[in-house]
């Protein structure tokens, strides 16, 4: 059995891997089992087996494909630059089209389509804030309490897609923000700063309604049709866009991706930044201020979308210095946290083992506060730190020091 799908992994993508190993010690799964099936240069040579009908497209595979975090760690190893996380989603793509299930098939539904509509959404966010009220989250250790690092979600909500937030003074035109799928309904705080840094510093921000979900979870679990489907409603939403700005690293990683995934793409692709990148930016050109602080140490937890995928990292500690606190490094490897998009439904032990090992990070860095850009990561963390610490986009650490800044002066 071969491919028979335009999405499967190329020839080209797959001989770029030389089978050197150096991806190895980068690689989460392979660093828990020690099994090369685990690691990324077996999971290629797995794919490859399939391409040339050497292998079928069976239940092992599916399991050698479904273990991995798609944190792309080995793409940041990799001295052949193998494309590893475009040819697991085609792998993915190609076990919907050949191997077809129930289970798949519901979670591509939810995915690909019910995360797109926000009246779903909206009713999904009502039933969760009302659980969270009647503390349905803390009771034993079932599917509820995966919500232990939901932020606690406002009644009623307060969405911002479909507004505008004008500047009193535009010195830098109209920057459009991406609300996304949950990011509007569970993190509406981390919209909120994100408007506040980009107005202070002279844009008018616009958050454009006919926008949807970026179709990354989608894309990640091969549901490559509705990911198209996704990305060209953004691309639509977001034409005339001068900047398309994300505070979401997974969201912002895929969308930079959109020239793969949508007729005109690459040219909406071309002008996404994540809000972390910009925001150092401005405030090493000075549009933004320094705040001065007490120095108080703050650990810097990096999603993998944005430092292997984005290999965006310095912006997250210069945000941090410039709210007047000190980075602390908590992970020189940079391993996944496990959050990992669904990975947290689909393995729950061992998305759970990796993210144990991120807390104890935490823990033995002696902070109280810990800022991590991407909403999945901050869940994982503040689900198993609990209430001994906080946990903040990067973006919130620097406006609450605005904010507060702001009141003394």
């Amino acid at each position: 059995m071969s491919w028979v799908t335009t999405d499967a992994p190329t020839r080209a993508e797959l001989d770029a891997c030389v089978t050197c190993g150096l991806c190895l010690p980068h690689c989460p799964t392979f660093r828990l089992t020690g099994d090369e099936t685990a690691s990324p240069r077996g999971r290629l040579t797995a794919m490859a087996a399939v391409a040339e009908g050497l292998a079928p497209l069976d239940a092992t595979f599916e399991e050698i494909m479904g273990f991995c975090l798609q944190c792309r760690a080995c793409e940041a190893a990799c001295p052949s630059l193998v494309p590893f996380g475009r040819a697991m989603e085609g792998a993915r793509a190609e076990l919907t089209a050949q191997r077809p299930s129930r289970v798949r098939t519901v979670r591509h539904w939810v995915l690909g389509r019910a995360l797109a509509m926000r009246r779903v959404v909206a009713v999904a966010t009502f039933a969760v804030a009302i659980a969270q009220r009647l503390r349905l989250d803390r009771v034993g250790a079932g599917p509820l309490a995966r919500l232990r690092g939901l932020r606690r979600l406002p009644i009623p909500p307060r969405p911002t897609v479909g507004r505008r937030f004008p500047t009193a003074a535009s010195r830098r035109g109209t920057a459009a923000l991406l609300a996304g799928c949950v990011m509007d309904p569970w993190f509406s705080d981390v919209h909120t700063a994100t408007v506040g840094v980009l107005t202070r510093a002279g844009y008018d921000v616009v958050v454009p309604s006919a926008q949807t979900c970026c179709g990354a979870l989608a894309a990640h679990d091969g549901a490559a049709a509705a990911a198209k489907a996704l990305a060209a409603r953004n691309v639509a939403a977001f034409a005339a866009s001068d900047l398309v700005v994300v505070d979401a690293a997974g969201c912002s990683a895929h969308m930079k991706e959109y020239g793969a995934w949508a007729d005109e793409g690459a040219a909406v692709a071309a002008r996404v930044r994540d809000v972390t990148e910009l925001t150092a930016e401005l405030v090493a050109a000075g549009a933004l201020p320094s705040i001065p602080g007490d120095g108080e140490r703050v650990a810097v937890q990096d999603p993998c979308h944005l430092r292997h995928a984005q290999r965006i990292t310095a912006a997250p500690r210069a945000l941090v210095r410039a709210a007047g606190y000190t980075p602390v490094e908590i992970d020189p490897a940079a391993m996944c946290c496990g959050a990992a998009g669904v990975y947290t439904v689909l393995r729950p032990d061992t998305s759970r083992e990796l993210g144990v090992r991120k807390a104890a990070q935490v823990r033995d860095a002696g902070v109280e506060v810990v800022v991590s850009a991407n909403p999945g990561c901050e869940m994982q963390l503040r689900g198993l730190l609990g209430a001994s610490h906080r946990v903040l986009h990067p973006v919130e650490l620097y406006w609450h020091a605005l904010e507060q800044e702001k009141e003394r002066s």
